[in-house]
């Protein structure tokens, strides 16, 4: 006897067929710029916009670029930009949800309602620029690790996840005579691990594709980020600048790499460290930290 084909099995084909033909538009324009990228300059005019398989396989453009020093400077400054402010990030956030997140804290619903005012009228480039100058961060990494040091969504919702804990945790360790900062870099922040990492996550990822401040409050190009040399070379199309005028000279290939693969080289490069790091972060999604934390 056939069996037939239930409600429930048609709406599971929609869905995973969906998110299936979502997945492909998403991956495609990544898998055609690693093709593009790792092809022959003689044959990357033939590739089109949907090829994923490179022509006349070929590692030129990347030996090209790496040898580029600002492109290697360039990527030092990101890791060093988005490592040092995504932790500064996280610091500044989890103290103040750890703070917040006390209903006795004097004045509570006064401080809530002024973040909350911060995040609907958020201040232009120029009341920030001018924040910067006369701070005296002009030209500092300090003016890139700093701005944004508290999003107001993130801190909503550590508040809300540090009010989840049960207060048994929080009252034994004072019992045990441990200090808020204690509490908080002991207790708290361990079985609050997923929240953490999910914040962590997305204020990295903004750390790292941030430009704009960057190429703004950074006048030195020794400390740009990856990304303003990434909008430089794309914008100005400038084969020197990607290449470097002594690497033109010296590296005989790389005057004969097309334009097109640089571009998509340099791509890969600025997106290639998001994707090593997701796996890292995306595990301790999945841990039940609370589970065993307290015992009633």
């Amino acid at each position: 006897m056939v069996k037939k084909i239930g409600f429930d099995s048609i709406t599971k084909v929609l869905i995973y067929g969906s998110f299936f033909i979502i997945t492909l538009t998403v991956i495609f324009p990544f898998l055609n710029l690693i093709a593009i990228s790792l092809s022959d300059s003689k044959h990357v005019s033939e590739l089109s916009g949907l090829a994923i398989l490179p022509k006349g396989f070929s590692i030129d453009t990347y030996a090209a670029l790496l040898v580029n020093p600002k492109v290697l400077k360039g990527l030092l400054n990101s890791i060093l930009i988005t490592g040092i402010g995504t932790l500064v990030n996280v610091i500044f956030t989890c103290t103040t949800a750890y703070a917040l997140s006390f209903e006795r804290l004097y004045g509570r619903k006064f401080f809530l309602i002024f973040i909350i005012i911060t995040m609907v009228f958020e201040p232009g480039i120029i009341p920030d620029y001018l924040v910067m100058k006369y701070m005296g961060l002009l030209d500092s990494y300090w003016s890139v690790f700093l701005y944004k040091g508290i999003n107001v969504f993130y801190l909503m919702v550590l508040v809300r996840y540090f009010e989840e804990i049960p207060p048994s945790l929080i009252e034994a360790a004072r019992i045990d005579g441990a200090n808020h900062m204690q509490i908080l870099f002991k207790i708290i922040i361990p079985v609050s691990g997923p929240a953490i990492a999910m914040i962590a996550l997305s204020y990295g990822i903004f750390h790292w594709n941030e430009y704009f401040r960057a190429m703004i409050y950074l006048s030195d190009p020794d400390k740009w980020p990856l990304q303003v040399i990434l909008r430089q070379f794309v914008v100005e199309s400038d084969k020197t600048a990607m290449v470097g005028l002594q690497q033109l000279s010296n590296y005989s290939k790389a005057g004969m790499i097309d334009i097109k693969s640089l571009k998509a080289g340099i791509i890969i490069l600025t997106v290639f460290p998001l994707i090593l790091l997701y796996p890292l972060i995306l595990k301790f999604f999945t841990k039940g930290t609370m589970s065993g934390s307290v015992k009633e």
